[in-house]
């Protein structure tokens, strides 16, 4: 469910939130103070008018947290995620708890595993694979955490019992580069607003243990706070398991008039990222995997120091300093374009069988293989990103031409090194699809160049000057203006030749206009309009050449320009709250309209199965409806959404496939109305949570997601990915004071259905699950779990 929180006005009317979901009028609150505030009291000593007001809270005007907004000055749509919600999902996974809470938001292991998932958004994606064209910017206390290199979000690395609330933002350029489709910020609990400690274990299918330790305590001034997380889960695919283990720690300083916190953060992550699978294969094992091992290990480790000044009574000033550095390392067993050469079998050609395959001393390999063994290659990259940034704001909020008003104005600073580096292995692929590797390593092969070592360097330098205003017309209408000038500077340094050489420089201005206006006490019309921009990454930089493609991130080959991505949006909707019979009753309701100029698109190479390039490939539209109620009393809880997306190309295009459909040269024609593949159109969410006694709790949820087309569809000339629907059940009772027994069954019906699906190569690889056959049909799916059962402990101190 979405919970709607607002701030508390001191000199009129304002909204509160005791618990997820309920939200309830304030009377007006007049408060007269003499002179300079007083030392807040700790909080045993607070009054007791202090302590019977509900916890409230607002909305994020910019990524930096001081800036908050009431919800009835948002000119967009409002979803913001506690968590209470995001424990109700018994994930330490937050892209779960988006998908559940968010009405357009869903999630898609194209990796294959559930901690790596695509989160997409009206369409638009935030995605820790590779070579996904990026749409949506993730903040965390501030910081932007989409990696240097290739603008990736790795889920995996957020401490998820640490988190405070997580705000899906829209139509709003102030969060920078990559906020097509929106952000999510990402705020993280601290010692002033966690008391005590928590131990949380869970176990069940598949393997799974998983473990969370919270602690929180304030003394005077001083706070402190620590979360640690531990997870394992075998996987219910081949070669699927996971480690995760993740640490974050604050350390605050507050008095009447400052506030200062010191963040840190470590995790060192193990995944086997199984990817997709041919279809025959699934039928006859719904676990299996194509072409293993596919290993990655992230690792970061982060410092964020934030200070907050009231400098005046109407000016606050706010600033951050941050440093991240972040490694990923994958392996990956896959097909080879490796084979005995035709004229003399005693040699390896690669790509065809004429041109040679040449080793790193750029002699033609010989071939050491058996007649008739199955070839493939062990594709290792390594990324090293070290990020530094620094952020500066200030809050004014003096009244206007004698009304309301508030203002802000800031800037940021990011500044990332990244180095890269590819090589390829040769080997065989044996039973269950795993590939052997001989010790023999590709050097410069193929016509033209398509794989051999890489080393790369590149430096981005991104820096941001924004201003928004929110002014009170009247008491009822408010309008907000304002926008950001982006600059950003991308450089590549070819470490071995020349060919990936290049620097870039992207400016633009993105404005945002809106209002909103209270048509009655409990309702609210809001409409508005925003633009935003994504410059390419340096990946998409270094694999761009139609004429020279590359196997997406792992060999780039060369560096010729791509235009700026530019979103123009619209949106407008209204929402409300009131008090009824049943219980507290919230409710919104919106359309939006998303344009994309020069969008990008990764396309597969019409000539090297496995291998591809970035384009720019014209206009590309995102339009929909959002639709969401929640129902809160004192028993029951009880939430329902709707989201329609439709994506759409806008232009006439032919570009490469791997489409069965495609033609001879290995194209499709992309017509104007033609869907964008893996964008399901209809999402339908609902679930409740209902107190039988004070002790003990049901509840459950449904989520249903519509068809979409196979990556690799541009044409949508195939049959679409089937839709599905998924039930889970979850029950806890309350043994004590201290001790909580949980329980859930995920996909209660056990339902076999995939989130995304792509095509394949079928005469890459023989079917040696079948004997050797042929594969026959080209669809390639990643498979969600099955029926799960997992229980729980948890202790509260």
């Amino acid at each position: 469910m979405v919970s709607i929180s607002v701030a508390l006005s001191l000199a009129g009317e304002g909204y509160a939130q005791d618990e997820p979901g309920n939200v309830h009028r304030l009377p007006p609150l007049r408060v007269t103070i003499p002179g300079p505030r007083a030392k807040p009291a700790p909080p045993k000593t607070a009054p007791a008018i202090a302590r019977s007001l509900p916890r409230v809270r607002v909305y994020p005007l910019t990524p930096i947290a001081g800036a908050n907004i009431e919800v009835d000055k948002v000119p967009a749509a409002i979803n913001v995620v506690e968590s209470g919600q995001i424990e109700r999902t018994g994930s330490l996974n937050i892209a779960e708890a988006l998908q559940q809470a968010v009405p357009g938001v869903t999630l898609s292991e194209v990796s294959g595993n559930p901690f790596q998932p695509n989160v997409e958004f009206r369409g638009f994606v935030a995605s820790p694979v590779a070579g996904t064209p990026q749409g949506l910017a993730v903040y965390q206390n501030g910081v932007r955490i989409n990696e240097a290199f290739g603008d990736t979000v790795n889920w995996d690395l957020i401490p998820t019992t640490a988190i405070k609330s997580a705000t899906v933002v829209t139509n709003n350029p102030a969060f920078g580069l990559n906020a097509l489709g929106g952000a999510v910020s990402i705020q993280m609990k601290d010692g002033f607003g966690y008391h005590g400690a928590e131990i949380d274990t869970m176990g069940g299918a598949f393997g799974r243990v998983q473990s969370s330790v919270q602690w929180g305590k304030q003394v005077d001034n001083f706070a402190t706070y620590a979360a640690l997380e531990g997870v394992h889960d075998d996987g219910f695919r081949n070669f699927s398991a996971s480690d995760i283990k993740r640490f974050y720690g604050d350390v605050g300083y507050r008095s009447d008039s400052t506030e200062f916190h010191l963040n840190m953060g470590v995790a060192d992550n193990r995944f086997g990222a199984t990817a997709t699978a041919p279809v025959e294969l699934l039928q006859q094992y719904w676990g299996a995997t194509y072409t293993s091992p596919q290993v990655t290990d992230n690792r970061v480790g982060y410092v964020n120091f934030t200070g907050k000044v009231e400098a005046t009574p109407s000016w606050t000033l706010e600033s951050g300093l941050h440093v991240r550095v972040f490694e990923q390392k994958v392996l990956d067993g896959n097909p080879t374009g490796a084979q005995p050469c035709a004229a003399n079998a005693a040699l390896l050609c690669f790509g065809d069988d004429t041109t040679p395959a040449n080793g790193l001393n750029g002699a033609q390999l010989a071939n050491p293989f058996a007649s008739g063994a199955v070839l493939g290659e062990l594709d290792r990259t390594v990324t090293r990103s070290t990020t530094t940034g620094v952020s500066l704001q200030a809050t004014n909020s003096d009244q206007l031409f004698g009304h309301n008003n508030r203002f802000v104005v800031g800037t940021s600073f990011d500044s990332s090194v990244s180095r890269f580096s590819a090589s390829a292995e040769l080997g065989t692929i044996g039973p269950g699809f795993v590939v052997s590797g001989s010790g023999i390593f590709l050097g410069q092969s193929g016509s033209p160049v398509s794989i051999g070592p890489v080393a790369l360097r590149t430096t981005n330098q991104y820096s941001g000057l924004y201003a928004l205003d929110t002014f009170d017309v009247t008491n009822a209408f408010s309008i907000t203006a304002g926008g950001r000038f982006n600059d950003a500077r991308i450089a590549l340094e070819d470490q071995i030749g020349t060919a990936l050489n290049g620097r870039e420089t992207f400016d633009r201005f993105n404005p945002l206009i809106g209002g909103t206006y209270k048509i009655t006490p409990g309702l609210t019309a809001y409409a508005g309009y925003s633009e935003a921009n994504r410059t390419p990454t340096p990946l998409e930089l270094g694999c761009a050449d139609p004429a020279r493609p590359c196997i997406i991130a792992a060999f780039l080959v060369s560096d010729p320009p791509l235009n700026q991505v530019v979103s123009r949006t619209v949106e407008a909707g209204l929402r409300g709250t009131q008090e009824t019979s049943l219980g507290t009753l919230s409710w919104k309701a919106g359309m939006f309209r998303a344009k994309n100029t020069d969008d990008i698109l990764a396309i597969p190479s019409p000539r090297l199965q496995g291998f591809g390039y970035f384009q720019n490939v014209g206009s590309t539209r995102r339009q929909g409806i959002e639709a969401e109620i929640n129902l809160k009393s004192s028993r029951l809880q009880f939430y329902a959404s709707y989201a329609f997306v439709d994506a759409r190309f806008l232009d006439t295009l032919q570009v490469g496939s791997n489409s069965p459909f495609a033609d001879s040269n290995g194209n499709v024609q992309i017509l104007p109305g033609n869907q964008i593949p893996a964008v399901p159109r209809q999402r339908i969410k609902a679930g409740f949570d209902y107190s039988i006694t004070e002790a003990v709790k049901v509840g459950g949820d449904a989520l249903f997601v519509g068809s979409q087309y196979f990556v690799g569809d541009e044409s949508n000339q195939a049959a679409k990915l089937p839709p599905y629907a998924v039930f889970n059940l979850h029950a806890s009772y309350q043994i004590d004071k201290t001790f909580r027994l949980y329980g859930r069954l995920d996909n209660v019906l056990d339902n076999r259905y995939a989130t995304y699906g792509t095509f394949f190569d079928t005469a890459a690889i023989p079917n040696l699950a079948n004997g050797g056959a042929p594969f026959i049909d080209p669809r390639s799916l990643s498979p969600a779990r099955p029926r799960a059962f997992y229980v729980g402990l948890k202790a509260t101190f």
